[in-house]
């Protein structure tokens, strides 16, 4: 399965690179501002990219949303994005900076190809803006984003709220879409018991990523009142295309909000019974066999190089 991965690194972005590396034909990566500003989420892809051994392009993309203030996570991240191990400096630079006209050119050439978006839905929604005929071309969008609840608000997950013009204007530019939101995400927890897996599933990368998460689930636990780790959001976007039986699924229409005043950047899953309701546009995951999840990764990691 061919795709091109759009992200923001950012801890769990770490671990659905690992996984694509391993389990999916990565014809490129591209970077947004999200989590951490564009030159941090840019050189952490890089260093993740070093980590497992691959060499696909790497092209960052938009360093601010489309309309909103851009604002990044170092109260989840930390100031680097990815907090918490000592990590080897970056073998390289990105290979570009028009993330946008990458995955342009990159679809025209890969027919029927997904587009695996893990941070705010920027360079996502510019290249269906600049290039329209892209949504006949791909296979769909594969999405970690919004839910059935909201996390930086009560009802917006951080990474539609960060942008929700770009992810409206994605969810309603007709592509197949999946949804990874926080009702699925947060089933798949970073516990201390996972966290161990981590570390012994190889000699080098495993404590690095092991660090990574004991960081990431501090903080997670620092900021909610009854989280046993933090969520591995972003790999679920991945693993829906590379281990669908994973999942549990429904098909609803699902609308962003861009406009109100509490429920800017929230995720609208009509779940009405009535036959009034709007035609599905998006295959919405809602459970996840975590441990079943969690030892594919742990198969990705062990697959990384000796370094």
């Amino acid at each position: 399965m061919q795709i091109i991965l759009d992200c923001d690194p950012g801890h769990d972005d770490a671990f659905a690179l690992i996984v694509a590396s391993k389990f999916a034909d990565v014809l490129g990566v591209t970077t947004v501002a999200g989590n951490a500003p564009l030159s941090l989420t840019t050189k952490n892809a890089r260093i993740v990219l070093d980590l497992c051994g691959s060499s696909v392009p790497l092209h960052s993309g938009a360093s601010r949303p489309l309309v909103a203030q851009p604002i990044h996570a170092a109260y989840v991240h930390g100031e680097s994005g990815m907090d918490g191990a000592k990590l080897p400096e970056p073998s390289r630079p990105a290979d570009g900076t028009d993330a946008v006209h990458f995955i342009i050119d990159t679809v025209r050439s890969n027919k029927g190809l997904w587009l695996v978006p893990t941070g705010p839905l920027t360079n996502i929604a510019l290249a269906l803006r600049t290039a329209p005929d892209l949504v006949d071309k791909i296979a769909g969008i594969s999405i970690m984003g919004g839910g059935r609840f909201g996390n930086r608000t009560a009802t917006a997950e951080f990474n539609i709220w960060c942008d929700p013009e770009a992810a409206a204007a994605v969810f309603d530019s007709g592509a197949k879409i999946i949804m990874s939101g926080l009702h699925l995400t947060h089933q798949i927890m970073a516990t201390p018991k996972r966290i161990e897996m981590v570390r012994g599933a190889h000699k080098t990368v495993g404590p690095m990523l092991a660090g990574l998460l004991e960081f990431f689930s501090k903080m997670y636990k620092s900021l909610h009142d009854d989280f046993a780790g933090a969520p591995l959001h972003d790999v679920c976007a991945v693993l829906a295309l590379t281990h669908p039986e994973l999942f549990t699924a429904s098909e609803k229409h699902v609308v962003v909000e861009i406009d109100g005043a509490h429920t800017r950047g929230m995720t609208v899953i009509d779940d009405r019974h009535v036959l009034s309701r709007t035609k599905a546009n998006t295959r919405v995951l809602e459970t996840i066999d975590a441990d079943a999840a969690f030892a594919i990764i742990v198969d990705a990691i062990r697959a990384c190089p000796q370094r």
